[in-house]
């Protein structure tokens, strides 16, 4: 490699180059200031800038600490794909069904979800076609140079803490639940965030994957709990479940803000492409991905069809959200007691996710970003505190469960589950004209969900502006950070 620099097109690769880099050089001796890594044949993707030779002792640090990042193969991915995503999906779908009725609540739940299942796979094959992406944000400097790359980062890094700050109010939720002490809430969500923080700390994937197992049974035990209970309780009721009141239909008067909320909690419940990216830069076989996605895919749609259809079914129209919240006062606190372990270890993996981000921006030119001296862990555990205060302030300045979730979906999701996989399909992915015959299928797909994402985009924002402005209007939520229980 010549030291006078490298040439790009557009922050993109050319056609035959992108077709001969479909592996990144290991050598960790040098690294370009974008935080891309250089392929074989000599080129980069995304900005050029100059190249940083490293000492013999930094590159033997580099060694040692490469390979801790790149230990994930197909069943940790599953597995950490799963914690981010089912946790709080599983909690909220109950009360959507309820708004949307059964019907519509199994299309959305259903339908939602194999779009999903296919944007995560687009997202797959960008990785493999451009393994320099680490995370989403470098999607943005691949389409738009460092603007781009900026404006996704800013989007992917506040998803991220906004999702990390639905768990404090959960852990807040589920203290309250248990304890039924009359403490101020609040000393519940700092012991969440000091909960959230510590489960944060390993900064390896593969490492949270350990943690993961311990989290999908906890989820899948807490369910089993509330479809049980809630059974239970809905037969013993007067006229048994045959006079449980709930519809194949939409609830009556249903206004396009409250539908939108709960279609937008179905799309939370879907949003593990986020962090698929960052995931997959840790694979050893990157190539094994699909077996993931299809894993995955099947497990969240049949709990969430399940959970939403079920729930609804046994307890009507009166369901809470989160759904444990319907199981009856002692079978709740069980209930929550066991998913204790889902709250914290899936809002921990969101901290990790964008503290991997973050970190490894600030020190792209220094080993510091591997986290194996003594500085790259104080800098480490530094970043995840200041990343737990911040979702826990978001926390209580937003106190309300359902139309956070929907603030999320509708602001970010929309973008990183439908509407940017698309696009990086017609941009980067597809070979030929959109309407080849080959291609016609998928450029249907994709325009699917390009339309999904910005109906979500628009209308969703819209609708959970409003539905906050309704709730302080009518008093159905308190006031930033105050001491009741929500």
């Amino acid at each position: 490699m010549g030291s006078g620099g490298i040439t790009v097109l557009n922050g993109r690769q050319g056609k035959d180059e992108s077709q001969s880099s479909s592996k990144t050089s290991t050598d960790p001796k040098f690294v370009n200031d974008s935080g891309f890594s250089s392929c074989d044949d000599g080129h980069i993707v995304g900005e050029v800038h100059k190249m940083t030779a490293y000492s013999d002792s930094e590159k033997q640090r580099s060694e040692e600490g490469n390979p801790k990042f790149h230990q994930l193969g197909w069943k940790r991915l599953t597995i950490v794909l799963i914690v981010t995503a089912i946790a709080l999906g599983s909690l909220s779908l109950p009360g959507a069904f309820a708004t949307l009725g059964m019907v519509a609540g199994v299309i959305c739940t259903v339908g939602l979800g194999i779009v999903a299942m296919y944007t995560s796979y687009v997202v797959g094959q960008m990785k493999l076609k451009y393994p320099e992406i680490a995370h989403f944000a470098d999607v943005g400097r691949l389409m738009f140079g460092r603007t781009g790359y900026e404006i996704m980062g800013a989007m992917f890094s506040l998803q991220l803490v906004f999702t990390t700050g639905s768990h404090v109010l959960t852990g807040k939720i589920m203290f309250n639940n248990i304890t039924e002490n009359g403490a101020c809430s609040i000393v519940f969500t700092v012991v969440s965030a000091i909960i959230l923080f510590l489960l944060a700390i390993p900064p390896s994937f593969a490492e949270m994957a350990i943690l993961g197992y311990i989290d999908f049974a906890s989820i899948v035990a807490a369910i089993l709990i509330t479809i049980i209970a809630t059974g239970v309780r809905g037969s013993d009721a007067p006229g048994g479940l045959e006079a449980v009141n709930w519809s194949a239909w939409p609830k009556e008067d249903l206004h396009l803000a409250e539908a939108f909320i709960a279609i937008a909690n179905i799309v939370f419940a879907y949003s593990f492409a986020l962090c698929q990216f960052s995931f997959m830069d840790e694979m050893h076989t990157p190539t094994d991905f699909p077996k993931s996605i299809l894993s995955l895919g099947i497990i969240e749609i049949v709990i969430y069809t399940l959970t939403g259809a079920l729930v609804y079914a046994f307890v009507g129209a009166d369901v809470q959200s989160p759904a444990l919240l319907s199981a009856g006062p002692l079978v709740s606190k069980v209930a929550f007691g066991i998913a204790i372990p889902v709250i914290f270890i899936s809002g921990s993996i969101n901290t990790v996710v964008v503290g991997r981000y973050l970190h490894g921006r600030m020190f792209k030119h220094s080993n510091i970003r591997y986290i194996n001296t003594p500085m790259g862990w104080t800098t480490w555990i530094a970043l995840g505190a200041a990343l737990t205060v911040l979702a826990w302030v978001i926390a209580e300045a937003i106190p309300f469960f359902s139309d956070l979730l929907a603030i999320c979906s509708s602001l970010f999701i929309s973008g990183f589950t439908f509407y940017i996989p698309a696009v990086m399909w017609f941009w980067f992915i597809k070979e030929g004209k959109w309407y080849e015959r080959k291609n016609l299928p998928l450029s249907m797909m994709n325009a699917l969900c390009f339309v999904i994402g910005l109906i979500v985009l628009g209308v969703g924002t819209y609708s959970s502006i409003q539905d906050i402005i309704d709730g302080y209007a009518d008093g159905r939520v308190g006031s930033p950070f105050s001491c009741a229980a929500s």
